[in-house]
């Protein structure tokens, strides 16, 4: 019997931000999640279901969005990621721009598979939302516009504020 191989870390930095009990939406940024996902022509495709968050850097990398039913894709193909930078706020309803999601970016879109987001999913995600791909050094990937959570923010938060999420304060 062959030993099970032990899994690549790949993927692991990123997690979603209830899975981390320790910490919480940083004051004055607004916790998006059930808000609602729009393209560029204002057509509602989902709600955000989940923050993907880099705990080390503490920021906000992708939002998890479920997908409507009436947009006639498998059940358990109904979650995608979105890069937080390609994404913006609504400045008065609670809503999510995001002007490169289309019915046809949403049909070519890989998946979302909890838990392991690969680099491979993280380019081929790009590929459908017709991004630059980034550099390969894991220490650039995130340094480009897709991933740009001060622009997201920019119009429902605080420009003083430089993490979208904290660590909870501890109460006795």
């Amino acid at each position: 019997m062959e030993p099970t191989p032990i899994p690549s870390a790949q993927g692991m930095h990123l997690r979603r931000l209830r899975d981390l009990t320790e910490f919480e939406v940083a004051d004055g940024s607004p916790d998006i999640r059930g808000w609602s996902v729009r393209g560029g022509d204002g057509k509602k495709f989902g709600d955000v279901a989940e923050l993907i968050v880099e705990e080390a850097a503490l920021k906000v990398r992708y939002l998890d969005v479920e997908l409507d039913t009436n947009l006639q894709v498998n059940e358990h193909e109904r979650h995608i990621l979105i890069p937080v930078g390609v994404a913006a706020l609504d400045e008065e309803g609670d809503n999510v721009f995001v002007p490169s999601l289309t019915l046809d970016s949403v049909l070519d879109y890989p998946p979302y598979e909890e838990f392991h987001i690969s680099r491979e999913y993280e380019e081929a995600m790009l590929h459908a939302l017709k991004l630059p791909l980034p550099e390969h050094s894991t220490s650039s990937f995130y340094e480009q516009p897709s991933f740009d959570e001060q622009t997201f923010y920019q119009n429902r938060r605080s420009p003083k504020l430089l993490d979208s999420f904290r660590r909870r304060d501890r109460q006795e």
